[in-house]
């Protein structure tokens, strides 16, 4: 695809080409709808790689529209395509249909769980289904996805993943709303599994165990859940595939390299996921701040370093109050920079205030920051947000090594008006808690709250001696420990 202008405009920053490789076709259809509309890119372009990804899919109506578009009449090829799916469809569901009436008998399928035949082994031993049936409707279920018919994919899916899974039992109103396999009750149940060995894993939909067919399941399940919107059955979605992936990484079911490479996978379809609904982008952070996921964004996708530079600069004022731990966060995020060959605006803006101490190219890189935003798919709802949060970045660092600052170099700095940057810096005053300054003459003065030296000592000793009693009384506990541990070896040999 090749943007009109060759000038620096958005387009150059835009990351589709990057991050498509490590999505399913169906998430790429979003990112392409959202460039036609938004970049100057030439529609016929994207509209001919549309075309392209919907080729191997069963979306046939669909692509004999683009066809259209661009060429004219569909083909006939395609009317032949269409009458195949239908045919294909109308088999899956003939070779399921015993397991397809029963899914949709609320009342048969509360007996099979309350009668604990709610699983492949129970339902196998019903005279009307079979193992080969479970395995036709799974095909089924595919089939729906790569028609377009998430919603209905999803639900087969949930059904054949319970199939497979181990609950606790639940009340009259956990079933109605089928709280267990949406995962409200994870944490409730969270004690109960752990002591039961016949339950599953409370993180991964109860499944007791995980192969890799099943975490093909779960990938499917995670994609349908993005792409019908459900964020929050995203979220737990998103996590099942995390536990299932570890766990066959530590039971060496998948190799190191494949393990890298679904991390990676993981990380790019939990921009979906993080980046909508609250709470998403500290969730975000903490995955990225793992050493194994960091590893893969510093080895497969430099490119998500975007991602992570601006989930940190949007949470890093509410995900704690105090200080210390916002600090710690900006430095984790300079050290994952500089393992990073990889550049934008976004980035750079970070570099120059954290590590340049540059605010002359920090405001050049603000400015172009904007045009990033826009331009990108996951962060483009965040453009107004992130550039407050920016200018208050700039601001808090600038006041770190300046008493008194003009207003117009303040503008300047924020990349803002003189008057502007005036009514913003009044409101920023009298909104924070943790502020002192005042504005005087045009200029913002901030008061000194610096600790003297002593008062530092103070605070930092005060609690030695409570550090020191208890370090003091677990070494007396390791110490009473070896000697009793002592005293029974010797008591062995001597009855020996």
């Amino acid at each position: 695809m090749t943007a009109h202008s060759t000038e620096s405009t958005a387009e150059q920053w835009d990351l589709t080409a990057q991050v498509s490789p490590y999505l399913d076709r169906h998430l790429i259809f979003p990112l392409l709808e959202y460039i036609i509309e938004n970049l100057d890119y030439s529609k016929d372009d994207v509209a001919a790689a549309r075309l392209e990804l919907l080729r191997p899919t069963h979306m046939v109506d669909y692509a004999a529209e683009c066809h259209k578009a661009l060429h004219g009449d569909a083909p006939a090829e395609m009317k032949q395509q269409k009458e195949q799916v239908y045919q294909q469809l109308e088999t899956l569901k003939n070779g399921c249909e015993p397991l397809l009436k029963l899914c949709q008998d609320e009342n048969g399928k509360k007996k099979l769980v309350e009668s604990g035949k709610w699983n492949v082994a129970g339902l196998t031993q019903l005279p009307e289904t079979t193992s080969e049936m479970i395995q036709t409707y799974l095909a089924l279920a595919r089939f729906h996805f790569d028609c377009g018919d998430y919603k209905s994919s999803r639900d087969m899916l949930t059904h054949y993943i319970s199939w497979h899974a181990s609950p606790p039992a639940t009340s009259a109103e956990d079933e109605e709303e089928d709280l267990v396999l949406a995962g409200v009750q994870q944490s409730k149940h969270q004690q109960q599994a752990q002591n039961n060995p016949d339950l599953g894993n409370p993180s991964m939909y109860y499944l007791k165990k995980v192969d890799k067919d099943m975490l093909q399941v779960l990938w499917g399940k995670l994609a349908c859940e993005i792409l019908v919107e459900d964020w929050t059955a995203a979220r737990t979605a998103l996590d099942a595939v995390k536990t299932a992936m570890e766990t066959l990484t530590q039971m060496n079911q998948i190799s190191a390299l494949e393990a890298l490479q679904q991390r990676t996978w993981l990380l790019h379809w939990s921009l979906f996921v993080y980046w909508n609904g609250p709470g998403g982008l500290e969730q975000l952070v903490d995955l990225c701040m793992t050493e194994k996921y960091k590893q893969a964004i510093t080895t497969n996708a430099p490119h998500l370093l975007r991602y992570l530079t601006a989930a940190v600069l949007l949470c890093k004022r509410r995900v704690t109050s105090k200080t210390v731990e916002a600090r710690r966060l900006m430095k984790q995020l300079v050290y994952v920079l500089q393992d990073c060959e990889y550049t934008d605006p976004i980035v750079e803006f970070v570099n120059c205030l954290c590590v340049k101490y540059d605010f002359d190219a920090a405001q050049v890189k603000l400015q172009e920051c904007e045009k990033v935003l826009r331009a990108d798919f996951f962060l483009c709802q965040q453009t107004a947000v992130f550039m407050e949060e920016a200018r208050i970045f700039v601001f808090e660092n600038y006041c770190r090594i300046h008493h008194k600052i003009d207003l117009q170099a303040l503008g300047d700095k924020l990349a803002m008006a003189p008057a502007e940057a005036e009514r913003w810096m009044v409101d920023l005053i009298r909104n924070a808690t943790d502020m002192d300054a005042c504005l005087q003459d045009d200029c913002v003065v901030m008061n000194s709250s610096r600790q003297s030296i002593y008062e530092q000592v103070m605070e930092r000793t005060k609690d030695l001696n409570v550090r020191s009693a208890t370090l003091s009384q677990s070494l007396n506990t390791l110490w009473n420990e070896a000697r009793k541990e002592k005293l029974k070896r010797e008591k062995a040999v001597m009855e020996d």
